[in-house]
């Protein structure tokens, strides 16, 4: 047996991976994962289930939250965590955006610019994680050895390989992780995924991702770094490089070194939906791309696509042109699904045909007795709820770790496909390439010493 092969063996045997590809605990977390937009599925919930309208937690009940990363994003999921707990303290490496945020939230949380020197106060139970890509596994990775529960932003990882040091850091602990594709906890995307996995579209065959364009931009020009800005402390992992304001806060995702364009950025939500009701794991990879050629300008492609297979023989097309969205496509029918609609022939026939509690495939009890929300800033109402239900029950959230490392591998699948400019093979069991060392180099990058990711 090759070494290559061995360490497939002995990962399959630790981690008890099926033959689909997914990992016992994966499975078992999508066996208790998918809620299905309530009124629409089931006209009556059982009185012994009330519909839970939240409301802020008792004193007695609140937990401490510390945040990091204070851009919009990050406010965002810190405002949502509000109903449930208190926030302590915040961290951010740009002095402007930490200040601001503490004075959104009032004067009680403590400010950090370095989020290491908050992670030891006993007053924080929970760490919320909005800070660019690059960063989410060391800070996911940080919290969960300081004993914190962590709600992390997608995408969950910069590369492959540290999706595998996630799941074995968090395997080991106690602590529950749901990530941020709250898409999950939107009752558009659940119900066209629960129609699909009940079969009402027949046969899935084929399902389309559509995103819009990478931006294209540069060259840009270095500059000092402003004295309120930690620029090293910033770069964390990434390459040391000159200070260009457009390499930082929103704009990180349209260079590779810290994000990977739309196809991580929206790959995360939409692929994890596709990938959610396609129920299987990727094989193949044919990624086509153009990529600028631009010094100090984003390097991310500017027209991009992808086909990847998957081995129930179910085929995934990335697309960056068309209608923005999610088109399922089966031997009986279509389903649509985007942030502000739910369409086709399955959907419609549920005014005669409706799903009963009885049928669905996957449960998430407590989001069942939620209202339904759809649209992002309801929508991570319950995702931030469901969240802070697993902290009580210590249970696995709907956006556990294992299936967004696994959406998130998918996405970099793809990237690394567009990249190589070349189809690729893809061992989901032993999470390699097939007899492709070139390939297999793309797993992981070269870290700065002190920011490694172990």
């Amino acid at each position: 047996m090759t070494k290559r092969r061995q360490h497939c063996f002995e990962y399959n045997r630790e981690s008890q991976v099926t033959d689909s590809g997914s990992t016992r605990r994966a499975f078992l977390g999508a066996s208790a994962a998918t809620m299905v937009g309530a009124s629409i599925l089931h006209p009556s919930i059982p009185p012994s289930r009330e519909v839970r309208f939240e409301k802020p937690r008792a004193k007695v009940e609140r937990l401490g939250i510390a945040a990091i990363g204070m851009r919009y994003q990050g406010t965002v999921i810190t405002d949502k965590s509000r109903l449930f707990g208190d926030v302590v303290a915040i961290a951010d490496v740009d002095r402007h955006v930490r200040e601001q945020a503490r004075a959104s939230f009032g004067s009680t949380p403590r400010i950090f610019e370095d989020y290491r020197e908050m992670l030891d106060r006993k007053d924080i139970d929970v760490v919320l994680i909005g800070a660019p890509d690059h960063w989410h596994s060391k800070m996911l990775i940080d919290a969960v050895r300081a004993g914190k529960d962590v709600y992390c932003e997608k995408p969950l990882t910069l590369t492959i390989d540290e999706g595998k040091v996630l799941r074995d850091t968090v395997g080991k602990s106690d602590q529950v992780v749901q990530v941020g594709t709250w898409q999950r906890s939107d009752f558009r995307f659940r119900l066209a995924t629960e129609l699909v996995r009940q079969g009402r579209l027949g046969k899935l065959q084929k399902v389309t991702c559509t995103t819009d364009k990478n931006p294209t931009g540069g060259p840009f020009s270095s500059a000092p770094v402003p004295s309120h800005f930690n620029w090293d402390l910033w770069q964390g992992q990434t390459p040391d490089v000159p200070y260009i304001p457009e390499r930082s806060h929103y704009t990180f995702r349209w260079w590779y070194e810290y994000a990977g364009g739309k196809m991580t950025d929206w790959g995360a939500h939409h692929i994890d939906i596709a990938q959610w009701a396609i129920d299987s794991m990727p094989v193949e990879i044919k990624g086509n791309a153009t990529h600028p050629d631009i010094k100090n300008g984003y390097n991310v492609a500017t027209s991009f696509g992808a086909t990847i297979k998957y081995a129930n023989g179910v085929e995934l097309n990335v697309a960056d042109e068309g209608r923005v969205g999610i088109l399922f496509e089966g031997d009986l029918g279509r389903i649509f699904v985007n942030r502000g609609s739910v369409s086709g022939k399955p959907v419609d026939r549920l005014k005669i045909e409706p799903l009963s509690r009885e049928e669905f495939t996957c449960y998430d009890f407590d989001n069942l007795t939620r209202p339904e929300r759809a649209g992002k800033l309801d929508a991570i109402i319950n995702h931030m709820g469901n969240f802070f239900d697993c902290i009580e029950s210590r249970r696995q959230t709907i956006s556990d770790l294992e299936s967004q490392h696994r959406s998130a591998t998918t996405c970099h699948l793809a990237n690394i496909s567009m990249r190589l400019g070349r189809p690729l093979t893809w061992d989901p069991k032993c999470e390699l390439f097939v007899d492709d060392n070139e390939a297999d180099s793309y797993l992981k990058r070269e870290q700065r010493k002190g920011f490694e990711v172990a």
